[in-house]
């Protein structure tokens, strides 16, 4: 069925709990990431997390066959009215929005509640014509927008191929950064630190060293070696950093990490700090495919270097140990790239109604682009890794 569809219906379905989860999943790809998969975008929701009442009202596009109503396509859509949570900051264009006396929320989202994380936004079966199908999720989009009177759509941290696409159809793209670590083919962390600039693992190791002289030790648990009673410990982890922020907002609730125990076990990560039989700090991470997602850092106790062991270097040691490829810590953080994560570009693209602001944040995203493209490079240029000896192999053309 890698033609035309004959006459798809797409339709907005309010709650992955409505579409049944052999349906959605079966449109994931093995290297997808596991944010798409039903069971987290269903933890957020059933556990209040995402819902009408967050402003986050989800409406999940989904394009079905006829007369089989197979379902092809779908991807993750939220109705915003607020742009909490999202990782791509507009507060500016709702701010110039406002000024203009123009209405920017409510607005649509194509994306994973909470989650700064690169992946597929569009997900297709395996055995239909994907580009169709885009094209006719993101006409969908930008119809939904206009029909209703909606501001914009804004869909984030998408594929590079789906940013090229969305663009041919009239979307602004937007570029912006993180920060991720490669495994280089390291056997050991000495390999890791190794690779490092010599200040950088002096530092690196006199670090590590203050975990031995504080009688710290670190465990990575996974999967099923997870048990109930560290299970009971995410919620109070995750918590901790929010009361310590005065700017902190909880997002996520106790039944939120009550749910992912149970039904998303098998790709949950802890990388948890016991000082003797006390836990003091940890890390909730997720992995699949060979990639760690770094999420959620809490502390019960505040020690030199915790946060740099337990966040970094004891995932990358997993990671290495693991043969992972890559680590994705998250959004934001300039000490990561200190400690060798490199900058990797991220893209979302906007769909917006008024031509005005339109005209504005395309103005924007122009100038801004220039400034995301030139650190990426002086990143990768200045990077705290050593660069690789030139190569005396011969290779033919």
């Amino acid at each position: 069925m890698s033609g035309t569809l004959r006459e798809p219906v797409i339709s907005p379905t309010e709650g992955i709990a409505k579409i049944p989860r052999e349906a959605w999943n079966g449109l994931l790809r093995e290297d997808d990431s596991p944010f798409l998969d039903w069971d987290w975008i269903n933890a957020l929701e059933s556990s209040g997390c995402a819902a009408r009442e967050t402003g986050w009202a989800p409406y999940h596009l989904v394009v079905r066959t006829r007369p089989e109503q197979k379902i092809v396509a779908a991807c993750p859509l939220y109705l915003k009215t607020h742009s909490m949570g999202e990782f791509v900051f507009d507060h500016g264009w709702a701010d110039a929005a406002e000024r203009a006396g123009l209405n920017y929320f409510p607005k649509l989202l194509v994306g994973v509640p909470f989650t700064p994380h690169t992946g597929r936004r569009f997900l297709t079966a395996p055995d239909v014509n994907r580009a169709q199908m885009v094209e006719l999720l993101s006409r969908a989009l930008a119809a939904i927008c206009t029909d209703n009177k909606l501001s914009s759509t804004h869909i984030n941290f998408c594929e590079a191929d789906e940013a090229q696409q969305l663009v041919k159809l009239g979307f602004l793209e937007r570029l912006g950064y993180q920060y991720h670590w490669r495994n280089d083919g390291f056997t050991d962390f000495d390999g890791y630190l190794g690779q490092l600039k010599s200040k950088r693992r002096y530092a690196v190791r006199h670090e590590r060293a203050a975990l031995t002289e504080q009688n710290v030790k670190i465990r990575v648990l996974t999967g099923d070696e997870i048990s109930a009673s560290l299970s009971r410990e995410m919620f109070p982890l995750y918590r901790s950093t929010i009361d310590k922020l005065y700017w902190g907002r909880q997002y996520l609730t106790h039944r939120f990490f009550e749910t992912i125990a149970k039904d998303f076990r098998r790709h949950l990560c802890l990388v948890l700090a016991f000082q003797g039989e006390q836990l003091i700090a940890g890390t909730i991470n997720v992995q699949k495919a060979g990639v760690l997602y770094g999420r959620y850092w809490g502390s019960f106790k505040e020690l030199r270097y915790l946060h740099f062991n337990v966040c970094y270097y004891a995932a990358i040691e997993h990671c290495i140990r693991e043969k992972m490829e890559r680590f994705e810590p998250g959004a934001g953080g300039e000490y990561k790239w200190l400690r060798g994560f490199n900058p990797a570009l991220t893209r979302s693209a906007h769909f917006l109604v008024h031509g005005g602001l339109r005209k504005a944040v395309a103005g924007f995203l122009h100038r801004e682009r220039r400034e995301v493209e030139a650190w990426i490079i002086a990143g990768h240029a200045n990077s705290q890794l050593k660069a690789p000896p030139p190569s005396n192999t011969e290779t033919a053309d």
